[in-house]
């Protein structure tokens, strides 16, 4: 069984306590949803035969729920602690292959700025180490294989819906951006 964590945020310039609580919970009920699919499953899988179509339902639905707890995770974690810079080997990574910080965080910006629902990632191929600015909707479509996560930008409406209208999503973005710890996302790209 899986626990939700808990995430230890100082005062968020342009993010709300309101917001944060209420995206919480709904972190949380990723995390409720993961834990009921492996019961349904094992229940399932007492029969898989007689049970194949809702056993083939409820493990697709797992990729979802499962990416949801995961990458709210990675979202949550970059804002514990106090905003800090990314550490200076990642920062030329990212301008080895983007030009500058600038060329890379216009990209980020242009991905995040796309109609419709998803995220925003950062990762780094951990089969060459380079970095991929790419957009993920739906939690686990568009998810690149043997990748690791090094920024995650929540791009659903649910994360930013009460401080910012869907027409302010640039100004979301940018307090997202004012308040990431540079600390633990230099140690994801690290690993």
């Amino acid at each position: 069984m899986y626990t939700a964590q808990s995430f230890s945020f100082g005062k968020l310039d342009g993010i709300s306590d309101k917001q944060l609580d209420v995206h919480i919970k709904l972190y949380e009920g990723y995390v409720t949803h993961v834990n009921h699919l492996f019961e349904v499953q094992a229940d399932l899988k007492k029969d898989s035969k007689k049970n194949a179509y809702a056993l083939a339902e409820v493990t697709r639905r797992l990729g979802f729920e499962w990416n949801g707890m995961r990458m709210h995770e990675h979202y949550f974690a970059q804002w514990e602690g106090s905003h800090t810079p990314l550490s200076d080997e990642l920062m030329k990574a990212i301008e080895d292959q983007y030009g500058d910080m600038e060329g890379w965080m216009n990209q980020f910006k242009a991905t995040a700025m796309m109609r419709g629902i998803g995220w925003t990632l950062l990762s780094k191929d951990n089969t060459t180490g380079n970095l991929i600015t790419h957009w993920v909707s739906d939690h686990e479509l568009g998810q690149l294989n043997d990748t690791t996560t090094i920024i995650a930008l929540d791009m659903w409406e649910h994360a930013f819906m009460i401080d910012y209208a869907p027409a302010e999503k640039k100004n979301y973005i940018d307090a997202w951006l004012k308040n990431l710890n540079g600390e633990i996302i230099s140690k994801r790209f690290r690993v």
